[in-house]
């Protein structure tokens, strides 16, 4: 795939000094909550800002190396065998919502606060977390997901509709690592529907150079471009111009 591909490199950086014993006592505390989920379902989520914190120092100390693993997904997988967003979206409300107090984000639950972390990664130093603690608080989860979208977009959410397929148990792992790879490359606070968007759109632009359907093409790097952050929008746009 042409757009997608070309940001992976071949040279590995190298990795930090491993603690052995925090890394000991980071991973007992992650396995620790994720078995307290599984027994507590009236309150399974209460824990997941402090779990999200410790996923991101187990990343950034690559406390996997412990285990003998060969990557921080292949971790990700182990303990989050189902699908590994969640953990992504830990990893972001921790990253992104740092100026809510934990307790606050303890309140409005994870989905929301994943939900909160568009706008604080959009809105940067300029993200005023009150006003979004208090809809997140007020307004049930779909609302809120739509006050956030209004913010980000300036109108009302695109219309949508739910498409059914069929795949085999055996496509699944593909599918998946598909899906998952396009979340590290484009940001996990994505939905799954606009990753398999731009996986398409990235393949329809990789075709359609072979066959010169022009139309296709437009398309699928019309997508692509919106990706880019305004900055770069306008960047490209300018090289553009300057060419024609």
């Amino acid at each position: 795939m042409i757009g997608l591909t070309s940001l992976w490199t071949n040279r590995l950086p190298m990795g930090p000094n491993l603690d052995r014993r925090r890394a000991l006592l980071v991973l007992d505390k992650i396995d620790e909550i994720l078995a307290w989920e599984k027994t507590k379902e009236q309150e399974r989520d209460v824990r997941f800002v402090e779990l999200g914190q410790y996923l991101c120092e187990a990343r950034t100390g690559q406390y996997w190396r412990l285990e003998n693993l060969k990557s921080f997904d292949d971790f990700l997988e182990k303990r989050f065998p189902q699908s590994r967003r969640k953990a992504y979206y830990l990893m972001a409300i921790h990253e992104s919502l740092t100026k809510i107090p934990k307790q606050r984000l303890r309140e409005i639950g994870w989905r929301k606060a994943a939900e909160m972390v568009k706008v604080a990664r959009r809105d940067g130093e300029q993200f005023d977390c009150a006003p979004w603690v208090h809809k997140a608080k007020e307004l049930p989860r779909e609302e809120f997901k739509r006050e956030v979208e209004r913010h980000l977009t300036g109108k009302e959410s695109e219309p949508w509709e739910m498409i059914y397929f069929k795949v085999y148990k055996s496509q699944l792992p593909v599918i998946e690592q598909a899906l998952e790879t396009a979340g590290l490359m484009l940001g996990s606070d994505r939905s799954r529907g606009y990753m398999l968007e731009m996986i398409c759109a990235d393949f329809l632009a990789g075709a359609n150079i072979e066959n010169g359907d022009s139309n296709a093409l437009i398309l699928s790097l019309d997508r692509l471009f919106g990706l880019l952050p305004q900055l770069k929008q306008q960047e490209f746009l300018s090289k553009v111009s300057g060419t024609s």
